[in-house]
C-alpha cells in the first residue's frame, strides 16, 4: 500500500476516480477522464496487481499533464477510496470479478461504473442486489450500444408507436474471424471467468432488446456449443498451418504459411506494453491459440426468450463470420421495423499474411465484390409501402454511442426521454438472460431469469 502523505489542502473540485483493473478496457474511461472530461473528472489512484499494466496508465497521465497516481494493490481497495477520497470507481477487471469488487467498493462508500457485464452467476446478481440495497449507492452499467444513432434510432421508431405494440423480434449478431477469435485467445475462453458469450458479449444485445421494447424478459430457452474454435473445431484442414507463435521452431515457413488466426502481440506497440512484458508477473497470455485445448465456452448459440408483456425474442449468435455486424427486425401489431448493421465489410489477408484490418485498405486489397460497410433502417406499416428512416451519423467507435455515454458517465446523464443511461437492475436482466441460457446449455430445459439471478429481479 502506498504511504501516508500529507497534503495540501484540496482545491480541485473535480469529481474523483479511482480504476480497477487495467487491461485493455480501462483506457477507454482514462482516455475520456484526461481529455474531453478532465475539467469535471480526474483519475486517483489505480488498483492493479500488475505493475507492467499500471505503469503503462501511469504514463498516460504523465502524458495528459497530470500528477502521477498511487497504485493499491487489490486487498487495499478500501483502504485506497479512503485515503484518495474516491468520489467513484470505474470497474474493468474480469467479469467473475465485478460482484465481489463491485460490493465492496459500495461498501467503502463510493459508487461505481461498472463495464459490462454486470456479473456472471447468480450468486453474483444476489451480491449486487443486496450491496445497493445496503448502502444507497449509485451503479452506471455502462451500455454503449444504447447510445450509437442506429440503434437510438431503432428505439425512438418504437418508442413513437410506429409499429404498435412489439410481439416479436429477431436479432442475429455476426462476430468476424478477428473479433470473435479474440474471445478464443484470451481469459474469456474460460466460462468460469466470462460466463461465456451469452453473458459477456451478449449481454450488450439482450439488454438492447430489453431498452428497445421496454419489458423485462422472463423464460429463456438455449441450445449451442463449440462448433469452429477449440482442438476439435470444424476449421477446414488446409486452414491449419503450424501452430507456431513469437517465432517457435514450428512457426511460419515457406511450406507452412503463418496462420491467420494467430496473434502477434509484438504487432500491436500497445497490447505488447500492456500484456507482453506483464507475463512475468502473473503468468496471463493474451494471445493464446483459438485452436487450442481449454476451451469452455461456445461460438454458436440459438436462444429464445419471453417477454412478460407476451413478445418473443429470437437470438442468434456466432463468432466466425466472414463479415462483423447485426440484422435485427422487430414486428409489433401495426406493422415491422428492419435494421441492419455492416461494422466490418470482410476480412482479407494482406501480403504479409496477416489480417487487414483497417476497412478501406480491406476492400482495396479485396479481390472482387466486398460486402459494403454501413447501416440501414427500414419502417413497413400495414398497408403502406416501406421506408427508410434516416440514421444520424455516429462518430467514433461503437457506431458513435462512446463518446455520448462518456458523456453522460463524467458529466451525468440529465433528463433522457429514451432511458439510454442503465443502471445495475438493466445489467442484472442482461446479464440474467445469459446466465439462464447457460444453465439452460446445461439442462435442456427452460429457466426462468428470476430463478437464474436467485431472485434478485
Amino acid at each position: 500500500m502506498p504511504p501516508l502523505a500529507e497534503t495540501p489542502q484540496e482545491t480541485d473540485a473535480r469529481r474523483r476516480y479511482a480504476v480497477v483493473g487495467t487491461g485493455h478496457r480501462a483506457q477507454m474511461y482514462v482516455d475520456a477522464v484526461l481529455g474531453p472530461h478532465r475539467d469535471a473528472a480526474r483519475v486517483v489512484a489505480w488498483c492493479e496487481p500488475n505493475p507492467v499494466r499500471a505503469a503503462y496508465y501511469d504514463d498516460l497521465v504523465r502524458a495528459a499533464g497530470e500528477a502521477p497516481v498511487p497504485t493499491y494493490a487489490p486487498d487495499d481497495l478500501e483502504a485506497m477510496i479512503a485515503r484518495e477520497r474516491v468520489d467513484a470507481v470505474v470497474v474493468t477487471t474480469p467479469d467473475h470479478t465485478h460482484a465481489d469488487v463491485v460490493a465492496r467498493v459500495l461498501a467503502a462508500g463510493a459508487d461505481v461504473v461498472l463495464e459490462k457485464p454486470m456479473t456472471t452467476t447468480g450468486r453474483g446478481c444476489r451480491t449486487i442486489a443486496d450491496a445497493v440495497a445496503a448502502h444507497g449507492r449509485d451503479v452506471v452499467v455502462t451500455f454503449n450500444y444504447r447510445y450509437s444513432p442506429r440503434n437510438t434510432a431503432l428505439k425512438r421508431l418504437i418508442a413513437d408507436g410506429e409499429i404498435g405494440e412489439v410481439t416479436a423480434v429477431h436479432f442475429e449478431w455476426v462476430l468476424d474471424t478477428v473479433h470473435g477469435a479474440d474471445y478464443f485467445r484470451r481469459w474469456h475462453r474460460d466460462k468460469e471467468s466470462s460466463g461465456g458469450l451469452l453473458v459477456h458479449k451478449s449481454s450488450h444485445h439482450v439488454d438492447l432488446v430489453n431498452w428497445w421494447v421496454g419489458d423485462v424478459p422472463d423464460l429463456v430457452f438455449a441450445r449451442g456449443g463449440l462448433r469452429f474454435y477449440g482442438p476439435d473445431g470444424a476449421r477446414p484442414a488446409g486452414e491449419r498451418p503450424a501452430r507456431g507463435t513469437r517465432g517457435a521452431p514450428d512457426g511460419p515457413t515457406a511450406d507452412a504459411p503463418r496462420d491467420r488466426f494467430l496473434l502477434d502481440l509484438a504487432d500491436d506497440p500497445r497490447l505488447a506494453d500492456l500484456y507482453l512484458g506483464a507475463e512475468a508477473h502473473d503468468g496471463y497470455r493474451r494471445d493464446q491459440d483459438p485452436f487450442a485445448a481449454g476451451v469452455t465456452i461456445e461460438d454458436t448459440a440459438a436462444v429464445l426468450v419471453q417477454y412478460a408483456r407476451g413478445a418473443l425474442l429470437t437470438y442468434s449468435l456466432t463468432a466466425y463470420g466472414p463479415w462483423e455486424g447485426y440484422r435485427v427486425s422487430v414486428t409489433g401489431t401495426r406493422g415491422r421495423a428492419e435494421l441492419e448493421v455492416v461494422e466490418r465489410g470482410a476480412v482479407v489477408v494482406g501480403p504479409d499474411g496477416r489480417p487487414v484490418l483497417d476497412p478501406s485498405a480491406q476492400e482495396a486489397a479485396a479481390s472482387g465484390p466486398v460486402r459494403p460497410r454501413g447501416e440501414r433502417l427500414v419502417v413497413q406499416r400495414h398497408w403502406e409501402e416501406a421506408r427508410e428512416v434516416p440514421i444520424p451519423v455516429g462518430q467514433g467507435a461503437h457506431g458513435g454511442g462512446d463518446a455520448m455515454l462518456l458523456r453522460d458517465v463524467f458529466r451525468g446523464a440529465g433528463d433522457d426521454p429514451l432511458g439510454r443511461p442503465a443502471g445495475w437492475r438493466d445489467g442484472l436482466l442482461a446479464a440474467g438472460v445469459g446466465i439462464a441460457a447457460n444453465r439452460s446449455l446445461e439442462t435442456g430445459q427452460p429457466v426462468r431469469v428470476k430463478d437464474a439471478v436467485g431472485g434478485a429481479a
